[in-house]
């Protein structure tokens, strides 16, 4: 047995642990920043903010699936988000899953149509102003705010 061998044993649970450990934390951090109305989403809203206020943003999530991975636009778009966050110290995840995220901030369905969750951006809490455009209330998804 080589020392690859015996990592790859110990690393498989520990690293399926971690993942989901993870996608734990980032399930919380979603909803809280949701409940207080820091919560931004869609590309081109997410855009406004990072050109209007990036020293208020704090975390940035891409979300594609694999039927996206073919869209060039958007591959743009991240690209463009990527570099800008960045270059303004602000800490990107991607997942793969844009339905799950669906599910967990309610975008949308009530409008009729799906939002844009391909990006969501976390900001600083700020005054108790209401939601700004391209928020996701938690009233959307029948949940107490």
């Amino acid at each position: 047995m080589t020392l690859e061998e015996v990592r790859g044993q110990d690393t498989v649970p520990e690293s399926t642990d971690r993942m989901q450990g993870a996608g734990k934390a980032l399930h919380e951090l979603l909803l809280s920043a949701q409940r207080q109305g820091c919560l931004t989403a869609g590309v081109y809203e997410s855009a406004k903010v990072l050109n209007v206020d990036p020293d208020n943003v704090t975390f940035c999530v891409l979300a594609a699936d694999e039927e996206d991975e073919g869209d060039i636009a958007l591959q743009i778009h991240f690209t463009l988000i990527q570099a800008f966050c960045c270059e303004n110290d602000i800490d990107i995840v991607r997942v793969g899953d844009v339905q799950r995220l669906a599910a967990i901030v309610g975008a949308g369905e009530e409008a009729g149509a799906p939002g844009d969750l391909h990006c969501i951006l976390i900001s600083v809490s700020t005054a108790p102003s209401g939601p700004r455009p391209g928020v996701v209330p938690a009233s959307a998804r029948g949940q107490p705010g």
